[in-house]
């Protein structure tokens, strides 16, 4: 499976945008998918995961309560809704596929990863 991410872009800091994640030739139905994103200069990072069926979710405490991901097995995508963004959420975001069930927030379980989309938040 080839994950492709589509949605990102600039907006000002306190607003929203919606990433998602669907599959290039392929479906994302029974894998568990996670997003991660990597600011520039520094390390990748967990954001949230979601597994197969969608109804359990996972994510970091930095966007907690600020970001939610979802899933629309019909659709084959994947989505991540990125709302009061912050500065800090300036970073390269992927998504990354998995047939585990207990990937959670490890990037070494995901086997499958996209090319990623830019966001940038500025004040």
């Amino acid at each position: 499976v080839q994950p492709v991410e589509s949605g990102g872009g600039s907006v000002q800091t306190g607003g929203s945008l919606r990433l998602s994640c669907a599959a290039s030739g392929g479906t994302l139905r029974g894998y568990s998918v996670g997003w991660f994103r990597q600011p520039s200069g520094k390390e990748r990072e967990f954001v949230a995961a979601i597994n197969w069926r969608g109804d359990i979710t996972y994510y970091s405490a930095s966007v907690k309560g600020r970001f939610t991901i979802s899933r629309d097995n019909a659709m084959n995508t994947v989505f991540l809704q990125m709302n009061s963004l912050q500065q800090e959420d300036t970073a390269v975001y992927s998504c990354a596929a998995s047939v585990s069930s207990n990937s959670n927030n490890d990037a070494s379980r995901y086997p499958y990863w996209g090319q990623g989309t830019q966001v940038t938040v500025s004040s």
